[in-house]
């Protein structure tokens, strides 16, 4: 049994290992529950099914999500990505509802530069106040969190805005090569972080102001530029995930776009493995945990799990999650375990014997 377990150790170690594995037993168990859960076909050419219906809407959390990992990987946290999507939905809405030919391409491509570009700056006024002004991270983006919603509605007048374009609708629902247009985005969005991350030394600067930021500078890394453009980095991720958000119902709601969608991104990059505190990061292991919390949200829908106790529940597995995987959780249970196989030993036995 030791061997086995010895064997088993450099794969129970990696840092991908606990996430893909309770992600394989949620798969299972959902097809236990449902024979047809992992069904797959071609309609018109697309594909259709559940496992394909995770990965579209799971694509707006994955991007956020990544973005979101940068951030934490140098210390800090992005509070506003939930309203930087709402606002930039919101703009790219109001501007295609308000052109002559809402079909046009010109049209949905200047709604979206516009809106990307607003996200850019709000993504940059993040980066001054954490990395210029010195205010922590977590206040600094609470205040675009709170104000960015009144931004949306500013924008939307309050009301929401309802589109038919044919094109942006194909963001959030669009096909290319069978495959639904958002998972691809979001894939392209994956393989672009992780060439300039692991590809260059990009990645390695992040993580080393993650660490220690003094140190950094001291070694003549421009940490405040490094904050800075996660931030912004941050901002663009998330104002692609709200044209996604925006196109999947063609409309743009100020109130309800991406809502608490950063606390899901957060618990994602936890999930896979990027520690809180900063440095080491795993891009990969976002994925992972975007992919679990969505497979999980399918999962409460499938059992029909009222909304009032659904969040209890999805609460509960995220924390059997992190609990799983932490390392000095395991430690603690396998140090309790062969306390019960072994008995006590030998000093305790003798101090058994001993008459009071």
């Amino acid at each position: 049994m030791n061997t086995v377990a010895e064997r088993l150790r450099p794969l129970t170690g990696h840092r991908l290992f606990w996430p893909a594995l309770v992600l394989v037993v949620m798969i299972a168990a959902n097809t236990a529950y449902r024979p047809g859960f992992l069904a797959v076909e071609v309609k018109n050419g697309h594909l259709y099914g559940t496992p394909v219906d995770i990965l579209r809407l799971s694509a707006p959390l994955i991007l956020v999500a990544l973005g979101m990992t940068l951030v934490i990987a140098t210390g800090g946290i992005d509070l506003s990505v939930g309203s930087v999507c709402a606002i930039s939905g919101a703009i790219a809405c109001l501007h295609i509802s308000e052109a002559a030919d809402q079909n046009s391409a010109s049209t949905v491509a200047t709604a979206l530069a516009l809106a990307f570009g607003a996200a850019l700056v709000l993504g940059a006024w993040n980066g001054v106040l954490v990395a210029v002004i010195g205010i922590q991270p977590i206040i600094a983006t609470l205040i675009l969190m709170v104000a960015g919603r009144g931004i949306a509605q500013l924008v939307t007048e309050g009301q929401i805005i309802t589109i038919n374009s044919e094109p942006y609708r194909a963001i959030g629902l669009g096909h290319f090569l069978t495959l639904p247009l958002a998972v691809l985005i979001a894939l392209a969005a994956a393989l672009l972080v992780a060439a300039f991350t692991r590809r260059t030394a990009l990645g390695l600067i992040v993580e080393s102001v993650g660490g220690n930021a003094e140190a950094s500078r001291l070694a003549g890394i421009r940490s405040r530029r490094i904050v800075l453009l996660v931030y912004v980095v941050s901002a663009a991720c998330a104002a692609v995930a709200g044209f996604m958000v925006t196109a999947n119902v063609s409309s743009a709601d100020g109130n309800a776009a991406g809502l608490w969608i950063e606390l899901d991104a957060i618990l994602a990059v936890v999930i896979g493995g990027t520690s809180l505190a900063g440095g080491r990061f795993s891009l990969s292991g976002t994925v992972l945990g975007a992919l679990i919390i969505q497979t999980l949200t399918t999962t409460v829908y499938a059992m029909n799990i009222s909304p009032q106790t659904s969040l209890l529940f999805k609460a509960v597995v995220v924390i059997a999650v992190c609990l799983v995987q932490a390392p000095a959780f395991r430690a603690r249970l396998r140090r309790r375990r062969r306390g019960v196989q072994t008995g006590p030993t030998a000093p305790q036995r003798e101090k058994e014997q001993v008459p009071a």
